[in-house]
């Protein structure tokens, strides 16, 4: 079964490109798309993928790994849920026991609605936090520990970093103790500077996460088309990286030679694959999960070299 909380609209009887109420989704391993007959109740909703995020025991405590992935623009249902399998699938095949749960957020399949996509992320970026994050935080008790993580792709960065925003303005979620461990930002489409440190843009972003690791690849050509579109606008941190000064647990990962070296690897249309491989790769997939897995230092991952610019890299 695979885990959605979808917060599309519904229209004729499938969900459309347009905000709507929250649906709480478990669809079956051999459904090409998602279904508003996927929907269940999201007390049953939230019980099974906490009951299935349980991967063992450590000093007594039992664990939990719930990843949430958010898409990104241009994202129908039915490639939202491909993608979601293919990281599901990826992190498995590493050891991962825990659960992947995908944020569906409406977003179009043509890249002519980017601007209005990008509206359609803010009003619905809070329900990631209010409806998903801190549900599962409220339920941790001193003898379950859930660590839940995010996992962000283009304008789903953007989503993530509004919806931790958005959250910290609002005294009821505010009030609550919760946070993230991992937050892995993949071609991120958000302005560089405004993931600096200090910048008040991602300063909640920062604060409720233990980790942000930033993967970026220079030669991401979608991500250079953005930056046409808003003229004046600094690059994107998918393109350039985060920039100094950043908080000491911000972490960039360059993908630049990665993605030069492996390029013929993947069947991606030419143009849009510096943005999308990363579904499409192993090693990315490899170094994910020992973000997600917490075991090794950041500079000591396998799937990582060090670069003579001070950051790291992924090993080709």
């Amino acid at each position: 079964m695979d885990y959605v909380f979808c917060v599309r609209s519904v229209r004729k009887g499938e969900f459309s490109d347009e905000p709507g109420a929250t649906h709480f989704l478990a669809v079956p391993e051999d459904a090409g798309d998602t279904d508003p007959d996927h929907g269940v109740r999201k007390t049953d909703w939230v019980k099974t993928v906490r009951d299935e995020s349980k991967s063992g025991e450590f000093e007594g405590v039992e664990d939990g790994n719930i990843v949430f992935y958010v898409h990104g623009f241009n994202n129908s249902t039915r490639i939202m849920l491909e993608r979601h399998r293919k990281i599901r699938a990826g992190l498995e095949a590493n050891g991962f026991q825990g659960v992947v749960v995908s944020f569906d957020w409406p977003s179009a399949d043509s890249a002519l609605n980017y601007l209005e996509d990008r509206t359609d992320a803010k009003k619905t970026a809070f329900r990631l936090v209010d409806e998903g994050i801190s549900t599962f935080a409220a339920l941790q008790r001193p003898d379950c520990r859930i660590n839940m993580h995010i996992l962000a792709h283009s304008m789903g960065c953007y989503v993530v970093r509004e919806a931790f925003d958005d959250a910290d303005d609002r005294p009821a979620v505010a009030a609550q103790s919760w946070s993230v461990s991992q937050v892995m930002l993949a071609a991120a489409d958000v302005s560089h500077t405004s993931m600096a440190e200090g910048n008040p843009k991602s300063s909640s972003l920062y604060r409720h996460c233990v980790r942000l690791t930033n993967y970026y690849n220079p030669l991401d050509e979608v991500l250079s088309i953005a930056n046409v579109k808003r003229i004046g606008v600094a690059p994107r941190a998918g393109r350039v990286g985060l920039p100094l000064p950043r908080p000491d647990k911000a972490v960039n990962v360059y993908c630049g030679e990665y993605f030069k070296q492996h390029k013929d690897d993947w069947d991606i249309p030419p143009l849009t694959e510096g943005h999308r491989w990363y579904f499409e790769d192993a090693r990315f997939l490899e170094d994910v999960f020992h973000c997600i897995d917490g075991r090794l230092d950041r500079n000591e991952f396998p799937t990582r070299l060090p670069t003579t610019a001070g950051n790291l890299a992924l090993r080709p």
